[in-house]
């Protein structure tokens, strides 16, 4: 019996000892994976360490990179000029012309503050600075632009566009459209513009409100009449009435723009010159007066030959009760063709214009003819010969030669 009890124990031994085996293989299964499950915890720590110091780096690259893709662009352009000039009524002369850098600082494409400022040389040797303008401008849409500030008149194309001595193809103005002319300079007020397609026609467009100009009387041995129009973008409205304005342009088909302009408001005389004071005692009581400006422009190119005209039109109303009571206008027309010898870097422009302002001594008709050669497509050499018909003995009579290197930059 006890034989068979020990035998019959036997089996139930070598089962518990199989059962404990498998209990440790399963342990150390289960040790394995804990380890693993660890070791991939582990891994997912260093890997989101890695991230978020890869993050850190590419902050610190792109703060580093940020002038590829600023919030902020500076940007300066401009033009300067020298030249040459010989006159019938002086002696040859030369200038150092205009320097007028211009500055532009861009906020992304929201907002944009631009500024010319104007260096030149008196006869006299001294240094006026003048500031031509200085804006912000608000880009509303792609059609749209609020422009707030001191802005170029947008009445015709000359002043807004052409004036910089590296575009006009002559070394000046046509008479009426400089300082002091039949054409408005600048104003300060506000101005929307932009461009748009109306009817399948591409049109660009202005207008604007401003403080207007004033006017300056003169007194000459007792009789006194209006001087000029001082429309150069005054920072106070003495007579509190402001002027309204603006452009259409027509572009029906490429290369030809038509142009139509027109100023409406009050102006008043704010400043004297003459022999006499005895009539200016109180220019603060001086009364408004209608001030109205028409204008037409045309342009249009064909291969080498460009064409362009423009008029203007000033006129001041009566007013009862002020030291000029009589009205006044100033009215100048031109017209020019430049024409550009291909393939060479020659180009050939004449230009007539028709000036006329109240003071027979300012009228003048004048044909001015050049040569330019165009060492690059912003530096330009011209010479240019102007034949004026004037009253006699006053300068609007005054032949002459003129010279000048434009450079645009």
């Amino acid at each position: 019996m006890l034989a068979l009890a020990i035998g019959s124990s036997l089996p139930v031994s070598a089962m518990a000892d199989s059962e404990l085996e498998l209990l440790k293989q399963q342990v150390e299964l289960l040790q394995q994976q804990l380890q693993e499950v660890q070791a991939r915890l582990e891994q997912q720590a260093a890997r989101a360490a890695t991230k978020q110091e890869v993050a850190a780096l590419k902050e610190d690259v792109n703060a580093a990179a940020e002038w590829k893709s600023p919030n902020s662009l500076v940007h300066m352009a401009g033009y300067a000029d020298v030249g040459y000039t010989n006159s019938d009524g002086n002696d040859g002369a030369f200038n150092a012309g205009t320097f007028a850098p211009i500055f532009h600082y861009q906020y992304r494409d929201l907002v944009m503050l631009e500024s010319e400022l104007e260096f030149k040389i008196t006869d006299a040797g001294d240094t006026e600075v003048g500031l031509e303008y200085l804006t912000a401008d608000l880009f509303i849409n792609d059609y749209m632009t609020l422009v707030a500030g001191k802005f170029l008149s947008p009445t015709g194309q000359f002043r807004q566009n052409l004036h910089p001595s590296w575009i006009n193809k002559l070394p000046s103005a046509p008479p009426g459209f400089g300082h002091d002319g039949a054409a408005p300079i600048s104003d300060v007020g506000l101005q929307l513009r932009g461009g748009m397609m109306v009817g399948g026609i591409r049109t660009n467009y202005a207008v604007y409100v401003g403080n207007g100009p004033e006017l300056e009387a003169v007194d000459e041995g007792g009789d006194v009449e209006l001087e000029g129009i001082l429309a150069e973008g005054h920072g106070s409205d003495r007579d509190g009435d402001k002027v309204v304005g603006g452009r259409l342009g027509l572009l029906p088909v490429p290369n030809l723009e038509i142009g139509l302009s027109a100023v409406s408001g009050k102006a008043s005389v704010t400043a004297q010159s003459g022999d006499s004071t005895l009539a200016f005692a109180d220019l603060g009581s001086e009364p408004a007066r209608d001030y109205d400006v028409v204008g037409a422009d045309f342009w249009w190119r064909w291969q080498g030959l460009e064409t362009r005209a423009e008029y203007v039109r000033s006129k001041i109303g009566s007013a009862a009760g002020s030291v000029a009571p009589d009205g006044a206008t100033w009215k100048s027309w031109y017209a020019q063709a430049a024409y550009r010898f291909a393939p060479t870097q020659w180009e050939a422009v004449l230009r007539y214009t028709d000036f006329d302002s109240p003071h027979a001594v300012e009228d003048k008709k004048q044909w001015a003819m050049g040569v330019n050669y165009l060492f690059a497509s912003n530096v330009v050499g011209k010479l240019a010969y102007e034949s004026n018909d004037g009253q006699s003995g006053s300068t609007a009579d005054d032949d002459r030669w003129l010279v000048q290197l434009g450079y645009g930059f």
